[in-house]
């Protein structure tokens, strides 16, 4: 399986990342972003854009991939809904546009969030561009699109996050995962068991193509190939 991944420096992308490296039928992982990830691995190799939104350049590097996990995401907080569409819904459309003209038979997979508004009407104004942003991926002609939801991810195998504030929480909440995962399964996964349903989803499908976090853990548990790559 070819992968493209688009927010590789992320927490989220960082384990989406290392989850495919030790899976032996992820035979490439081209990553694109705006900085290196680091990253040395013979699997590996990356496109630097300055501008993601504007990948015309990159098209013929574009061409025959199999997945794409876009795990690009910034936060609401302080932000108008105007620019909050940009960050998100324009941005998100725009890359799977191009990957439609040179990809279109690849499975794109959507890291949206808990709660998502797929009404497009509610409250929280997250919720409706996350979820406008769902309806329009849903509605392209890829091969197959998936929304994922998870709510709190715990980073796990040295993952960390580029925000401080959410490092420092983390801290708090890891000792209390296994607590939050008996009382609250459905509540709480951590990078590496959403990284594993992603990369099961795209290999394997799904019945549901939005999927929850019962869907997310259900799926990581349940992932034999990905146990045995631990």
């Amino acid at each position: 399986m070819k992968v493209l991944l688009f927010g590789a420096t992320g927490m989220i992308g960082q384990g989406v990342m290392r989850e495919c490296l030790l899976d032996p039928e992820v035979t490439s992982v081209v990553t694109v972003g705006r900085r290196p990830t680091g990253e040395k691995h013979p699997k590996v190799s990356e496109l630097i854009v300055p501008d993601l939104a504007a990948l015309a350049p990159l098209e013929p590097k574009l061409v025959g991939f199999d997945a794409c996990f876009f795990s690009l995401g910034v936060s609401a907080l302080g932000m108008t809904e105007a620019e909050y569409t940009r960050l998100t819904f324009d941005l998100t459309t725009s890359v799977a546009k191009t990957l439609l003209r040179t990809s279109p038979g690849l499975t794109f997979i959507y890291v949206s969030g808990a709660s998502t508004d797929s009404s497009e009407k509610g409250r929280m104004m997250w919720a409706r561009v996350k979820g406008r942003t769902e309806n329009a991926l849903l509605s392209m002609p890829f091969k197959a699109a998936y929304m994922f939801r998870p709510g709190a991810v715990i980073p796990v195998r040295g993952i960390r996050s580029s925000v401080g504030w959410y490092n420092a929480a983390y801290v708090v909440l890891k000792p209390l995962y296994p607590v939050l995962n008996r009382l609250a399964p459905n509540l709480v996964t951590t990078t590496e068991r959403l990284a594993r349903a992603m990369i099961a989803v795209a290999r394997n499908g799904y019945p549901s193509h939005v999927l929850e976090m019962a869907d997310i853990n259900r799926l990581a548990a349940s992932d034999r190939h990905g146990e045995q790559t631990r």
